[in-house]
């Protein structure tokens, strides 16, 4: 057996955090390939090395003098190093990351080495062997990820390595340029090497012990999920929950390899697990609860409009070349509701509705702004009769006015539309009649 295991930010910040990681990964033989971030924050104030390194990089691409703001980043590298004990040098790394900085050698270069200083750490704190990210994860030209290139180059390297640290969150154009993944993107990069390794697990190890039922700023001492499926999962990461990079998913998805969501500073939890499928029953009717604030709504009205052929395409149409992205569209036999994210829209919003009058031709367009949209997501759903009716009573118990419902014909989730002031109210309520009373 065989398993990758990846290790955010906070639980990399310092010397201590390092230990905690290689009693995990010694404590285990089969977890045979790491994945680190770059270091995160050791306090509240502190700030972490990839933001460091973006402000570094800004001094030298004005002409500015960076040496001093890098020297602050070499300090929390040597402060692992030497609070490890290890004999490792990072003068020579420094001294060509200097050169490259002077050479403006871009922004992604400047936050992907972050992963590459923390690899190089992590690899001797280990004795594993070091695999350099450019050289197996590979983009294209235009700075798309290449799935298949990287899959085939990765799991030929990997065959090689019986253990290994390959750096998250960056890889190679083929001319050598230095790309990243969007933020948080080592999730992504732990997930495509355990498809490539064909790993029996992936665990991503945090500073949570898992995903909650809903966001713990919300709610004090949320309840746990045990078992989460990659679609109940995709549904919530989509609406906000930010355990994991959403597009993390995928790869292992492909191969159905589970994930394992854990804690850094508590081991021995058992966290969150990830599958494709599962006899496992939810402890609740609903898995979690998520949510955004930000968006509006336009609401279009025609008489006769669901007898009119063409009439959505036009509409959406509009919203297309615009550039804007639609989130949910309720309809009715008169009435479309289009669900766009607020600062998209309203910098449009006059040209977007000249276009709809025009090529539409509706009698009415009303637009409504500050909404929230509230995500219940969970595979009992399906089985459970009267969910909706529940999540509609304990609104209206709790004075919340729901401006629109969404349903997918999977039954997997309900999309509730609510007033921006209104969120945190309307989460609380759900999550005290599904999981509280448990009704």
């Amino acid at each position: 057996m065989s398993k990758v295991v990846k290790f955010g930010g906070s639980s990399l910040a310092s010397a201590e955090q390092f230990r905690k990681v290689g009693d995990i990964v010694r404590s285990d033989a089969e977890r045979r390939y790491v994945v680190p971030s770059a270091p995160g924050k050791r306090f509240d104030k502190d700030s972490k090395v990839t933001d460091m390194l973006y402000a570094c990089y800004e001094l030298a691409e004005a002409g500015k003098d960076f040496r001093e703001a890098l020297e602050a980043i070499r300090a929390r590298y040597r402060e692992i190093v030497s609070g490890l004990e290890l004999s490792v040098d990072l003068d020579g790394e420094f001294g060509i990351i200097e050169k490259n900085f002077q050479a403006k050698a871009g922004r992604d270069y400047a936050a992907s080495r972050g992963e590459y200083l923390n690899g190089i750490i992590m690899a001797a704190y280990l004795d594993f062997e070091f695999v350099d990210a450019a050289e197996v994860i590979r983009f294209d030209g235009n700075g798309s990820f290449n799935a298949e290139e990287t899959n085939r180059v990765l799991a030929e390297r990997l065959g090689a390595c019986r253990y290994a640290v390959i750096p998250g969150f960056y890889g190679a154009k083929p001319d050598g340029e230095v790309k990243t993944f969007s933020r948080g993107g080592s999730d992504i990069t732990g997930s495509i090497v355990a498809k490539a390794v064909l790993a029996d697990v992936y665990e991503n190890w945090t500073d949570v012990s898992g995903f909650f039922v809903t966001d713990p700023r919300i709610i004090e001492n949320a309840r746990g999920i045990d078992v989460i499926t990659y679609r109940e999962l995709r549904e919530l990461s989509y609406m906000g929950a930010g355990v994991l990079h959403e597009e993390s998913i995928f790869p292992v998805r492909q191969e159905n390899i589970p994930i394992n969501i854990r804690n850094t500073n508590s081991p021995d939890d058992n966290g969150t697990w990830i599958v494709g499928s599962t006899c496992q029953k939810s402890k609740y009717v609903i898995t979690g609860i998520a949510g955004k604030k930000g968006f509006c709504s336009i609401n279009i009205e025609k008489d006769k409009m669901n007898s009119e052929i063409g009439f959505g395409r036009k509409v959406l149409q509009t919203f297309e070349e615009n550039g804007i992205s639609f989130e949910h569209v309720p309809s009715g036999i008169d009435t479309m509701t289009v669900f766009v994210h607020q600062d998209e829209f309203m910098h449009k919003e006059q040209k977007v509705v000249a276009s709809l009058y025009r090529t539409a031709k509706p009698d009415t367009i009303e637009i409504e702004s500050d909404l929230a949209l509230i995500a219940v997501v969970g595979r009992g759903m399906k089985a459970t009769r009267g969910t909706a009716g529940r999540i509609f009573s304990a609104l209206s118990h709790a004075n919340v006015n729901v401006k629109m419902i969404d349903q997918g014909s999977s039954e997997l989730n309900i999309i509730i539309g609510v007033a921006n002031d209104d969120f945190e109210t309307a989460i609380k309520a759900i999550y005290d009649i599904f999981v509280l009373t448990n009704l």
